[in-house]
């Protein structure tokens, strides 16, 4: 995007905050002709260490409790499904098998963790231990969607010229402004349609489905058993829309907003992540020990929206040699608001700022963004806007930003320019967007659990309701957690995993309107 990256509204900068923080603050061409691809019989092996695309480091470690060792595959999946004959990608898979006995054992169960554009190959060992109940009768799957990681990634540009485009000034405050932020904005998305040309028409949530539901067949499923997470739960949705009898058990966390266009759901984040801020405000003061940023929580906002002014034409050092700009700072104040577990970090980093260093803002800030301690991206930010330029069929000019701006300061006055600029990301895309939002009816499909979470700054909890009425009479039930964070079963809450357990695993679903808290 042309801006720090801002997941629309999509959960991939909490998968790269829990695959970063801890280190940082301590193919296309194949022939598939007279090819069944159904048929194809994966090849599992030790997984290798993550490719640069997919964000570097290490191989997965062991899994827990001496259970063995991850294995990965390469699945083959037609380049385009129109075309389903013709060329042929790799898509990359990771898997546990189940730990229970073979006899108890119900199928696959996939994970897609959102974004658009996180890896699931490096996210589910991440959040691997979390899912050991489920794993007790489930082999626990995930992949990296077509265009991300090691699925015929899609590539942009390079290190050195990415460093400059997410530092640059993504809420413009006079004419000059504006037209570097919008000629920046169009030379990325050039060099994504001269590096990755090829695979861009086929990233759509739609084809992701198609993939999915070939997974389905290949892993040898009836029926697709099934976890999304925020842009998961859209692409959950959009598989039910399109395959509603082959749907088996699913759960949809941190729930996409299908009625919503792509100006509607930044509007929602706005709102959304200043009812975390003002959550985290109100946190903060209300402990016990001195607030180290705010006397008040009406104090603690002032402060924070006084040093982004003042980052705006006089940026602190940061991550040498690169500065903390008023960009980045935003960027890594969205960061830690996406889970509750990073509101220590928020607080480290603004006392930091307070005393003239931006080190921990900066490395927030390229957590959401994806970049290593090395300097080097993940494809995060190019998958990203690709797959969100391939769904989206509005395209928002900064005439039509600059008529809306009023709306988005409302909905928030810290984060307001910066969700409303960030509309302008597929200015002069390569391929046209889809629609204006996806459709995700499902009549005749089996029961799905939707969870919504009140403080969700990424997902505000309105769109759970607006999910189970989009899919459809007898197929949405509505869970709601009473908490903070994007997502309700990674906080650990016994209400919501009991609930999600008793579905998964034992076929019970709770009673629609459940509130856990």
């Amino acid at each position: 995007m042309p801006r720090p990256f801002r997941p629309r509204p999509r959960a991939a900068a909490l998968t790269a905050c829990v695959l970063l923080l801890p280190t940082l603050l301590a193919g296309c061409g194949e022939d598939a002709e007279d090819q069944d691809l159904t048929r194809q019989e994966l090849d599992w092996k030790d997984c290798p260490a993550p490719s640069e695309a997919q964000g570097g480091g290490a191989p997965p470690s062991p899994l827990p409790g001496g259970g063995g060792e991850w294995s990965c595959a390469t699945m083959k999946a037609p380049l385009d499904w129109d075309d389903p004959r013709g060329d042929t990608i790799g898509l990359a898979l990771i898997r546990a098998g189940s730990s229970g006995p073979s006899n108890e054992r119900i199928g696959s169960l996939i994970f897609n963790f959102g974004g658009p554009g996180g890896s699931g190959v490096t996210a589910l060992p991440a959040f691997g231990e979390q899912y050991a109940t489920l794993r007790t009768r489930y082999d626990l799957v995930s992949f990296d969607p077509r265009g991300v990681g090691r699925s015929a990634p899609v590539i942009c540009q390079d290190d050195r010229r990415l460093d400059a485009y997410l530092q640059q000034d993504a809420t413009p405050d006079d004419g000059t402004e504006r037209t570097e932020l919008l000629e920046s904005t169009e030379k990325f998305n050039a060099d994504c349609e001269e590096n990755s040309g090829r695979i861009l028409p086929h990233v759509r949530t739609t084809d992701a489905a198609r993939d999915l539901d070939l997974m389905r067949q290949v892993l040898g499923d009836d029926t697709l058993h099934y976890f999304g997470v925020s842009y998961g739960t859209e692409l959950g949705g959009v598989y039910a829309h399109l395959f509603p009898e082959k749907v088996g058990r699913a759960v949809f966390d941190a729930v996409v907003d299908p009625t919503q266009t792509a100006e509607e759901r930044s509007l929602g984040q706005a709102r959304g992540f200043q009812l975390a801020l003002d959550n985290y405000a109100r946190d903060c003061v209300s402990r016990t020990e001195e607030c180290p940023v705010g006397d008040s929580a009406q104090d603690v906002k002032d402060r924070i929206a006084e040093l982004l002014e003042d980052l705006d034409g006089r940026p602190l050092p940061g991550v040498f040699p690169r500065q903390l700009t008023q960009t980045a700072a935003t960027g890594g104040i969205v960061q830690a608001l996406y889970s509750q577990q990073f509101w220590a970090f928020l607080t480290d980093g603004l006392e930091q700022a307070y005393d003239g260093d931006g080190t921990i803002l900066m490395l927030l800030s390229d957590a959401l963004n994806g970049r290593s301690k090395n300097g080097e991206y993940s494809n995060l930010v190019a998958a990203n806007v690709s797959i969100n330029c391939a769904d989206d069929k509005p395209r928002y000019g900064p005439g039509h930003v600059e008529r809306r701006l009023p709306a988005f300061r409302s909905a928030s006055e810290l984060f307001g320019d910066y969700m409303a600029w960030g509309m302008i990301s597929c200015a002069d895309w390569a391929v046209p967007g889809a629609a204006d939002h996806p459709d995700v009816s499902a009549p005749g499909a089996a029961p799905i659990l939707v969870i919504g979470t009140t403080g969700d700054p990424a997902t505000p909890y309105e769109g759970a309701r607006r999910m189970v009425r989009a899919l459809g009479d007898g197929v949405g039930v509505e869970l709601t957690y009473k908490g903070q964070g994007h997502g309700a079963y990674g906080s650990g809450n016994g209400c919501v995993r009991d609930a999600v357990h008793g579905y998964l695993l034992d076929g019970t679903m709770p009673a629609a309107g459940t509130v856990c808290s």
